[in-house]
């Protein structure tokens, strides 16, 4: 597709939503067409189930978690993000695929495998150009002066280690793809690798 799919990706606290601020700015600087999403909630129908899954109150099994993510994943694509691509705009979203595989793959120790098959099955194989990892090394200090957390954000900090565990092997075993930067740098330098990454797939 003409377009350019950008992913943030990371745990809580690590920046995301600053630095694709940042970028998304300076990609709309140039001229550029550009749609933001998030997963979940990128849609109307994603909103909903981004309530359901981030907030209800009571237990929600592993795999149903897994699957509403997975249905979030297959209606924000359908819906927005390949529609965008085919025209040639330029995607930037928090959180795709890599998310689930993190979170639910080796958080809730679901198997990476099985949670990534998942998701290739939902998006129709669509995977991201460029996937911007923004790594968080100190658990205990991730959401530092938050007074409310979501049900992920309140999990432990074993579930935490694994999810970046999990965020680290999938880049290595996909480096081509990823962009892992350390989340402690300053926000300048890290925006600026960014750009230089993008402005390269860009030409």
């Amino acid at each position: 597709m003409p377009g350019l799919f950008i992913t943030f990706e990371g745990g809580d606290g690590s920046g995301k939503s600053t630095q694709s601020a940042i970028l998304v700015d300076w990609l709309q600087g140039q001229g550029r067409e550009v749609v933001v999403s998030r997963e979940p909630g990128g849609t109307d129908v994603g909103l909903e189930l981004r309530q359901l899954v981030l907030h209800w109150r009571g237990e929600i099994a592993p795999r149903a978690e897994a699957l509403i993510y997975a249905a979030d994943r297959a209606h924000n694509v359908a819906t927005k993000v390949r529609p965008a691509l085919e025209r040639g705009a330029i995607v930037v979203q928090d959180r795709y695929l890599d998310s689930s595989v993190a979170y639910q793959g080796a958080g809730r120790v679901l198997g990476a495998d099985e949670v990534r098959d998942l998701s290739l099955w939902a998006t129709e194989g669509l995977l991201p150009d460029l996937t911007v990892l923004l790594d968080l090394h100190e658990g205990a200090d991730r959401l530092a002066g938050r007074t409310q957390y979501d049900r992920l954000e309140a999990a432990g900090d074993d579930f935490h280690a694994r999810v970046r565990d999990a965020y680290l092997e999938l880049a290595e075993a996909e480096p081509e793809r990823f962009l892992v930067l350390d989340a402690r740098d300053t926000i300048e330098n890290i925006a600026a690798s960014i750009r230089s990454r993008v402005e390269r797939l860009l030409g």
